[in-house]
């Protein structure tokens, strides 16, 4: 009997206007890479250019709330400031940013996103979603429990409060080779390869394209 579990049919959208950040932990990094490589070949795919995907690290996955944060901030100031004409150490260090609460910046005058051309466009806007990646494989202790559970959490928290699309990326896994299946690094027990980044991709792809008209007041 097929299983019903999957993530279903994928809708087709086009993301030559976007600009996606992949945030990434450094821990189980083979699994890690994958993944990410999964993500970003399918945002390829789908046409984000290669120069509008921002790939960033962290040490581990407890940080990934945070970083997301303050990324999804740094790109509003890197914004502002090549919309205003202020190219300066703020829009060349994505970390750099003077505030933390992308809510409280003053959207710069300056080109429209709009009425730009697509090769132009994503440059100057902040990210229109964020894939956040990390693998978590349970040990003897309780560790595994209380990240999973804190990160799920803060990236929730992170995409209610700042309004930007955080594509879930976090494995949970009970052991490696869980983890290597839904990496697509060997096939799972029903003979089948798939690599779990790619469903990432697709989603901050959608999620994006949705989110610029859900800005715009159309609806589908």
């Amino acid at each position: 009997m097929a299983t019903l579990k999957g993530p279903g049919q994928a809708e087709n959208h086009h993301g030559a206007n976007l600009r996606v950040a992949i945030v990434h932990a450094r821990w189980n990094s083979p699994i890690i890479e994958a993944l990410v490589g999964g993500a970003k070949k399918r945002m390829l795919a789908l046409g984000v250019k290669e120069e509008n995907i921002i790939i960033e690290s962290v040490p581990g996955s407890y940080e990934l709330p945070f970083a997301v944060q303050r990324i999804y901030t740094a790109s509003h100031v890197q914004a502002a400031s090549i919309a205003s004409g202020t190219v300066g150490s703020a829009t060349t260090d994505l970390l750099s940013s003077p505030t933390s609460d992308p809510r409280k910046l003053t959207p710069a005058a300056g080109p429209n996103p709009d009425t730009m051309s697509p090769q132009l466009a994503p440059a100057a806007t902040p990210f229109d979603a964020i894939i956040a990646i990390g693998v978590l494989i349970k040990g003897e202790t309780m560790h595994f429990e209380y990240i999973a559970d804190a990160v799920s959490h803060g990236l929730m928290r992170v995409q209610l409060d700042t309004g930007v699309p955080v594509i879930f990326g976090l494995l949970t896994v009970l052991t490696e080779e869980q983890g290597l299946v839904r990496a697509g690094m060997v096939k799972d027990k029903a003979g089948n390869q798939h690599n779990h980044g790619e469903d990432w991709g697709s989603a901050a792809v959608e999620l994006g394209v949705k989110r610029k008209a859900w800005d715009g007041g159309r609806l589908a």
